[in-house]
């Protein structure tokens, strides 16, 4: 089995080298690539991502921003693994923790698998953020009768082509509610293992608004009265 890590980026020149040094230092139980789409930075991060020395990194640059949704298409679509996990660059997940996602995986037990985040004071920036994470996924409880208990987590690991069957379209964070309601829609209920977090706060460059909420609400809607598609 072979993991592609894929990594969107964005203006995260300060960041970019300790994630990229995080991810690439965990001892993996897989052959693993690490696929960075840099997302139209306007800052160093095309500088600092050119001196990474690692056989197991490949960058793929967009000219322009297109959004998070955006560059997870393009590093699927240029994707060699099995499975895939997505990894923002922005050190608010631990990929230490991606070999805890692979293990049920490994064992048989699951082919999707939700890194769910516990909330706590030292590990949100703000108590509307984490409401807002709470209302999209219990409003995807509700609307597919399922019950997960964090949609919007970027560990969502599952196979490539499972993931390109999806045709996931939303360009920007839209993209977690549209992945997460196809999947439910389908009936394919992620198996969740418990992560480490630390958000960071809008002056540390957080990109999420209450906008993407609504965006988040409207997506799930629309997943729920499509038709579901025949095996």
């Amino acid at each position: 089995m072979k993991l592609s890590i894929l990594m969107p980026v964005f203006n995260e020149e300060e960041r970019i080298a300790d994630a990229l040094k995080q991810a690439l230092a965990v001892e993996y139980p897989c052959d693993i690539e690490l696929l960075v789409v840099d997302d139209g930075s306007r800052d160093g991060t095309a500088e600092v991502l050119s001196r990474v020395d690692d056989a197991r990194l490949r960058v793929i640059t967009h000219p322009r921003n297109a959004g998070k949704g955006a560059a997870i298409r393009t590093a699927v679509a240029h994707a060699e693994g099995d499975y895939m996990v997505i990894l923002d660059a922005d050190l608010e997940y631990d990929p230490q923790d991606i070999p805890r996602l692979l293990a049920p995986v490994l064992d048989g037990r699951a082919e999707v698998v939700y890194g769910n985040r516990t909330f706590g004071s030292h590990s949100a920036y703000s108590f509307w953020y984490v409401m807002g994470n709470k209302g999209v996924t219990t409003a995807a409880n509700v609307l597919f009768n399922s019950y997960i208990g964090d949609l919007e987590t970027c560990f969502k690991l599952m196979p490539v082509e499972l993931y390109r069957s999806l045709d996931v379209r939303s360009r920007g964070f839209g993209m977690e509610a549209e992945v997460t309601g196809k999947l439910l829609r389908r009936r394919i209920r992620p198996y969740e293992v418990p992560i480490s977090y630390r958000a960071r706060g809008r002056e540390e460059g957080k990109k999420i608004t209450w906008k993407d909420g609504v965006e988040a609400l409207w997506i799930l809607g629309r997943e729920r009265t499509r038709r579901r598609p025949q095996p």
